[in-house]
Parts: C-alpha cells; structure tokens; sequence
C-alpha cells in the first residue's frame, strides 16, 4: 500500500536517494553527482527535525512497501510565506495522482499554519513540463524571482484559493 506520512530518521538516506535519483534524470547528460553533491548538499534533509518540523514546516515522504519513493515538503520563508520544497518522485510513481495528493496535503499543512501564500521554484519549464502542468492545476501563478537559487521558474499560490 502506497502512504504519505511524516518522514522519520531512518527514512533521511532514502530520502536522499529519491532528490538525488530525480535530480540526475532531470539534468541528464549536464549534471554529474559530484556537481550536485557540491551544489546540494541535502543538509536540510540530514537536519530534517530541525529545518522543518521544529521551524513551523514539515516533510512527507511517499512510501510504498516501506520503500521511500518519493519526497514533499513545506519550509517557512516567513510568517505568512512558506516554500514547496523536495517535490521529488521516482518516475515509476509519476501520472498516478500522488503528487497531487501529496501537494495537497503539504497545503492544508501550510493553510493550517497559518501561512497566507506557498512559494516554489522549478528548474525550467522544458526539463519540468510535468511539474508545471500540475502546479499550474493547483492554481500557483507565476512570480518574480523570489531567491538566488538556479532556477528559471519562480510561482506562488494564494491559500485562501480552494484547490479545483
């Protein structure tokens, strides 16, 4: 059976597995795992208690056999903005509406928080066409840039918009 619940410690390596598997497929044939590795170092996953849950956030993981196959979270940006972050999937769990189920629940988390507005950012939209299709569903719009990541797409979404 295929759950989301909470992330626990001995979940962090999987996890971590899962960002670095769909990270490579994302960029492949530009990024190696040495480049990621210097450019991500996960330790917001390695921390996860603290980065998250004790930072008005969360981290979900999508298990299946109690197998990590996938990974969502929420971090705090500020009191009234928090950010999509580690929406990853393995490609074998894609197109089943996991991921829609997954940012929903992340929604209701950060709704539930208090937070006004949900930030994320995405590589671009020819490596991530999937990703855009679906949160463009859940009715996040384009924004200015709003960090100094890589990135080339930049969304938010209103918490006071019901998802459709």
């Amino acid at each position: 059976m295929i759950e989301v619940k909470p992330i626990q410690q001995h979940q962090v390596e999987q996890a971590k597995q899962i960002v670095t598997a769909v990270c490579l497929e994302i960029w492949q044939g530009i990024l190696t795992e040495q480049d990621l590795r210097r450019y991500d170092s996960m330790s917001d996953i390695e921390n996860v208690q603290t980065h998250y849950f004790d930072n008005s956030g969360t981290f979900l993981v999508l298990v299946d056999a109690d197998q990590v196959v996938g990974t969502g979270a929420i971090r705090k940006l500020n009191d009234e903005i928090c950010e999509l972050k580690r929406m990853w999937f393995l490609k074998a769990y894609r197109g089943q509406g996991l991921g829609w189920k997954m940012a929903q629940l992340l929604c209701g988390f950060a709704k539930q928080a208090g937070y006004r507005k949900i930030r994320l950012d995405l590589a671009n939209e020819e490596r991530q066409p999937e990703a855009l299709k679906l949160y463009r569903k859940l009715s996040f719009y384009p924004i200015e840039r709003y960090n100094d990541s890589p990135c080339q797409v930049f969304m938010e979404k209103l918490l006071d918009i019901e998802i459709r």
